[in-house]
């Protein structure tokens, strides 16, 4: 929690408090279906909450913003980014189904109203939403061509509507293709050796109608 309260000085007290309730839940969850890894579960902020919210540090998102989480896992980075946002829709999604029951949970826990979950893969999802985010669940090739269609026609913030993804290492090869995409260093945020190689990528994608 000293982690947040040092790199996220204006939280207000509910989100305190949900930050705090989030290890609790978590470890609760995790011992009944096993999300997180050991090691994970005990650096829980560092390896999976402030991760998360490295996102924030790239963009601050708008009131009534849409946002796809595909690939939720265990809800990173949406449930973090959706208790820092509680203006901004969240829609978590994830294959795997007993991923999803612990998502639902901890979100009955937290008393979040703006986050919706679906247990499916994300090509099956209809709708528009203004960014996707995501944990490096696939190569960005793969990623783009899954979230296809998807993306909102109205744009909302200067970070144009497309793709905000969370990766680490060399992504130069991977990337090489994709002229208009951004990388953000989450060592310029953050001074963990966690974050030293691990990265933001925004790829704007176009409204396809």
């Amino acid at each position: 929690m000293q982690l947040l309260k040092q790199y996220f000085t204006d939280l207000t007290d509910t989100q305190l408090h949900q930050f705090e309730l989030l290890e609790t839940l978590y470890k609760d969850w995790n011992l009944k279906i096993n999300v997180v890894s050991r090691k994970d579960i005990d650096e829980l902020y560092l390896r999976h909450v402030l991760h998360s919210l490295g996102i924030a540090k790239v963009i601050s998102f708008l009131p009534n913003t849409k946002i796809l989480d595909v690939g939720t896992g265990g809800g990173f980075p949406g449930i973090p980014l959706a208790i820092l946002y509680p203006e901004t829709q969240f829609h978590l999604v994830d294959s795997i189904a007993k991923k999803i029951k612990v998502v639902d949970e901890v979100v009955d826990g937290l008393g979040l109203t703006n986050v919706k979950t679906t247990h499916d893969r994300v090509e099956n999802i209809d709708g528009q939403y203004d960014f996707i985010v995501s944990r490096a669940v696939a190569a960005m090739p793969t990623f783009a061509h899954w979230v296809k269609g998807k993306i909102a026609k109205e744009q909302k913030h200067e970070l144009k509507n497309g793709i905000l993804y969370l990766k680490g290492g060399d992504l130069t090869e991977e990337l090489e293709t994709y002229k208009t995409a951004t990388v953000y260093n989450l060592s310029d945020y953050f001074n963990e050796e966690f974050f030293e190689t691990k990265k933001v990528v925004h790829l704007p994608l176009k409204y396809r109608g």
